[in-house]
Order: structure tokens, then C-alpha cells, then sequence
């Protein structure tokens, strides 16, 4: 698999050096600058940044001082974005913070060329599942060991963690965290199945349900305070990929499933009732509420590897707006350059969010979803055509950032937009 993206990267290095013509709709910005939208627009976004390490203390190591390469290349794509709330995907965690302060002193508040610096005065992270040892056979390999054996696939515990980064208070005592509800707690969950048994949903142990958690990583309710007397839910996770399994599809399922907890949350109601967080309340959002839906869901709508109908559950959402659908020029031609695999694709290339090998090629898997009351108006996907001087920061393999595109929504919320 690695040594066909190589080829593929390759190719597209050698067809961009002669000029190859690719043809693609009108070159468009990658981002707005956050001066052309309107006073009261905020701007959300989540981005795959891949600042994971191998070892522990790796990541604080990197961002201890400036001039780590892929930090400065992720670094400047935020800044170029300039998002007013971020999530950023696969951020390890630390528990005394240390990465969370280092990125923002050391890369966030540094110009890059003539990016201007972009400053968060208010961030967020907590304990992840990755990593963490469940003390079971969880892959049923007959040995107890690695990061296959783990709550969430990682060599340690925080390892592909998730921070949050704003521009506008939040709501520190209100957050909600979902890393230890149970997955056997959902009703009707999609329990992986041993094939070779006549019992039902049995690929895991009574023992391992006990304490298997939903998610892989954590599920958050992040509340940000986007003006004085009005605040929007900021509800981040990043769902197992579904693949790396076998004939019981055990990561597809909880891939589903994960996706299907925000589903249930924001419908709130009787659909929600069932869902506890790690404080111990009960229950999903109120149907008056706002939120913004965020992360790296690893699920397509059309293509790809994901249950069928993972993603479906927050597209179809009655309280979802989906009126915009984030894109970039950058899709289309990566996808046309790369052939392949891609050229099979149903979805539209240009809404791509990663550049993945085969398979499943280029896929939406990243998405910033507000609720109905909130009006999108404008949206987009940093992925540079090759033309623009830009592209230098997303690349071909080896990505000089990372194989996702940090993915953007501008929204105008009703009675937000007053920073304090």
C-alpha cells in the first residue's frame, strides 16, 4: 500500500514539474482571510493535523522550540485559515498541558512568511482512550499486547488525542467528556459478531463489554461562549477508522456507532436519554440548543470502507444544517492526477478532506457540521491547486502536514459574534 501511494506521488510530483494541464473549475482561495467575512461570522474548522509521535513525549519534545518542520507547515495552514474555533485531530496528549501551550507559543504566535500569527486565548484537552491497555485479548490474537489491545488503537496512553483551540471563552465548568461510556450501554449498538459461533454480537467477551468504551478516542461537548448571553456546543471526536479488522467488521461497527452518539445527542429527547457522561448526567442537548459538529468522522457518504450508513446518521439529521457542502480545487485535480481507485468514486472529488492511498483513495472524511438554527455562509476545504503558491503546505506524499485538509465553515449565529 505504501509503496503504490509513492508511485502515485510520483507521478503527480513528475506531471506537476512539466505543466501538465489538469482540468479543474477556476482556481479558488484556499481561505478567506477572516477580513472579508462579516463582523458577526465566526469561523469553525477542524483539521487532521497528524502531530502524533511514535513515543511519549515525542510531540512536546518537537514543539518545545520553533523549526519543526510539519508543526511550522500545520502551523501556517491554521494561521492562513484563521479559524476562530478549531479542533485539531491526532494532537497527543499530555496531561500537564505542556503540547497544547508549546504549539500556540512556539508555532501559532509565530509569523510564517506573511502569515500572520493567530492567537488562541483559550484551549482545551483531556484523556483520550487511545492507547490506554484494556488488559484484553481485544483483536483475539492469543496475546495481550499492543496497541491493537488498547481501548483505542495507540502505543501509549494520549497517543492521536484531540485539542481545542478558541478565540472566544469556554465554558470551562460546563464541558461534558464521553470517554468511559459504555458501548454495551447503547441501545440496539452494533456489536461485532464472531462468525464461527451461533451466538449473537460475541466477537467480544461479557468481561470486555463490561468495560469496553464507545469511543476510541473521546467524545466532547466543548460549550463555547460566542457572545455574552449566547453559546454554541462545540462536540468534537474522532471515530475509529473501519478497517484494520476482520469478517466481525469490530471497527466499522464502533466506527458507526461512534458517529451514531452524536446522532443520538443532538436529537436529544427520548433518543438521547440513554447517554451518561463521564461526570454522571444524564441525557443528550436541549432542542433549543446550538452546536457545531466536528472532526475527523472516517467515514465517507458514498465511498470508501464505513458501515453502510455511518455518516448518514449527521448528513440526514433533521437538526443539521448541510446546506454547504465544504470544497476545494485541490480535490479535483489530486483525484485526476492520482486515477486510480479515485476515478471509481460516486462522491464528488472536490469535496475530498484526505489524500489516502488505495484503498479507499481520496475520501470526505472530515466535516464541520452546525445545527439548523445557525446559517452557513461561506465554507471550504485548504487544498490549494497546484498553481497556488500555497500548495506547498499540503503537498504529495510525504505530506509536508498531514494526508487530511483542515476543513472550515463560516457561520453567521443568531445574537454571537461579540468576542470578550
Amino acid at each position: 500500500m505504501i509503496t503504490h501511494r509513492r508511485a502515485r506521488a510520483a507521478a503527480l510530483a513528475a506531471l506537476l514539474v512539466v505543466g501538465t494541464a489538469v482540468s479543474t473549475a477556476a482556481p479558488a482561495v484556499a481561505a478567506p482571510p477572516q477580513e472579508a467575512r462579516g463582523q458577526s461570522d465566526l469561523r469553525f474548522a477542524t483539521f487532521n493535523a497528524s502531530l502524533n509521535r511514535g513515543a511519549e513525549g515525542a510531540l512536546v519534545a518537537d514543539l518545545s522550540t520553533p523549526g519543526n518542520a510539519q508543526a511550522d507547515a500545520v502551523a501556517e495552514i491554521i494561521q492562513r485559515a484563521n479559524p476562530d474555533v478549531l479542533l485539531i485531530n491526532e494532537f497527543d496528549y499530555d496531561a500537564e498541558g505542556d503540547s497544547l501551550r508549546l504549539f500556540q507559543d512556539n508555532y501559532l504566535s509565530a509569523p510564517h512568511g506573511d502569515a500572520e500569527p493567530v492567537e488562541y486565548a483559550y484551549r482545551y484537552s483531556a484523556p483520550v482512550n487511545t492507547g490506554v491497555p484494556s488488559g484484553f485479548d481485544l483483536n483475539n490474537d492469543g496475546a495481550i499486547s499492543g496497541g491493537d489491545d488498547a481501548w483505542g488503537f495507540g502505543l501509549f496512553p494520549g497517543q492521536y488525542g484531540m485539542a481545542v483551540y478558541s478565540k472566544y471563552p469556554i465554558d470551562q465548568d460546563a464541558i461534558r467528556t464521553f470517554q468511559n461510556f459504555l458501548w454495551a450501554d447503547m441501545p440496539g449498538a452494533l456489536l461485532p459478531d464472531d462468525p464461527a459461533t451461533a451466538e449473537p454480537a460475541d466477537f467480544y467477551s461479557p468481561e470486555e463489554l463490561a468495560q469496553f468504551p464507545l469511543s476510541s478516542k473521546s467524545h466532547w461537548d466543548v460549550p463555547i461562549e460566542v457572545s455574552k448571553n449566547k453559546t454554541v456546543h462545540f462536540l468534537v471526536s474522532h471515530p475509529t477508522p473501519p478497517t484494520f479488522d476482520g469478517a466481525e467488521d469490530r471497527n466499522g461497527r464502533r466506527n458507526h456507532d461512534e458517529i451514531r452518539l452524536w446522532a443520538d445527542y443532538i436529537a436529544g429527547g427520548k433518543a438521547g436519554s440513554y447517554i451518561v457522561d463521564d461526570q454522571g448526567n444524564e441525557g443528550g442537548l436541549g432542542r433549543n440548543e446550538l452546536f457545531v459538529i466536528a472532526g475527523d468522522q472516517n467515514a465517507d457518504p458514498n465511498d470508501g470502507d464505513s458501515t453502510g450508513g455511518a455518516i448518514q446518521q449527521l448528513l440526514e439529521s433533521p437538526r443539521v444544517n448541510t446546506a454547504s457542502v465544504p470544497t476545494s480545487t485541490g480535490a479535483i485535480e489530486a483525484s485526476e492526477l492520482q486515477g486510480g481507485i479515485n476515478l471509481e468514486h460516486v462522491g464528488d472529488p472536490a469535496q475530498d478532506t484526505a489524500d489516502f492511498s488505495e484503498p479507499p483513495g481520496n475520501i470526505r472524511v472530515d466535516y464541520v457540521l452546525p445545527s439548523r438554527q445557525i446559517k452557513i455562509v461561506g465554507s471550504g476545504v485548504f487544498w490549494p491547486a497546484s498553481d497556488d503558491p500555497l500548495s506547498r503546505l499540503t503537498g504529495v506524499y510525504p505530506f509536508p502536514s498531514s494526508d487530511h485538509r483542515l476543513v472550515w465553515v463560516d457561520v453567521d449565529v443568531p445574537g454571537g459574534g461579540e468576542k470578550h
